[in-house]
């Protein structure tokens, strides 16, 4: 009998396997789609980025549509500082121009340096997914540590997109990279 339910116990577990997998990477998006949302909270933009107090928040994302897809839930009926949000999923750099969060995935990692130089002088923050993500130009970028998520902030690159970042979340960034 007990030999029977450690086979049971073992097969589901084996039926499992592929959905356990589905459900950490579900939880990686959701998490990077909350850091998202709540980076917006800790960071300054210059008041003419804005053409009025209501205007919203956009939020443009590219290469990663299971966080655009976490975010879009996450951001329905909510604002940050007043600010509806807006949620876009984007596929070109001609889109960006509107943008105040730019989140750049995997899927367009090789882009990054190209999306850099098109956001820095338009005071956008840029968010990347990306082995050396702060080396081509991202403001931020989300780094994994076994099944944690964490980011890092480069300094001259917000400098660079005249953004102001909260000393709240530097406190907890895993690495700040300071202005050389």
């Amino acid at each position: 009998m007990t030999t029977l339910v450690i086979r049971f116990v073992l097969l589901a577990f084996m039926l499992a396997g592929p959905r356990l997998a589905i459900a950490q990477e579900a939880s990686e998006s959701a998490v990077k789609a909350a850091l998202l949302y709540r980076f917006a909270s800790y960071v300054e933009w210059p008041a003419e980025r804005f053409a009025s107090p209501e205007a919203p928040l956009d939020i443009a994302v590219m290469g990663a549509d299971d966080v655009a897809r976490e975010l879009e839930l996450l951001a329905k009926g909510r604002s940050v500082n007043n600010r509806p949000i807006r949620v876009r999923r984007l596929s070109d750099t001609d889109f960006l121009a509107g943008s105040h969060i730019v989140f750049v995935g995997r899927q367009e990692a090789a882009r990054l340096p190209l999306i850099a130089r098109v956001t820095g002088p338009l005071s956008i923050l840029l968010v990347s997914d990306a082995s050396q993500g702060l080396e081509n130009g991202s403001v931020i970028n989300f780094v994994s540590a076994g099944d944690r998520v964490g980011f890092e902030v480069s300094m001259e690159a917000a400098e660079r997109s005249a953004l102001r970042i909260s000393s709240r979340m530097l406190a907890v960034a895993r690495r700040v990279v300071a202005k050389s």
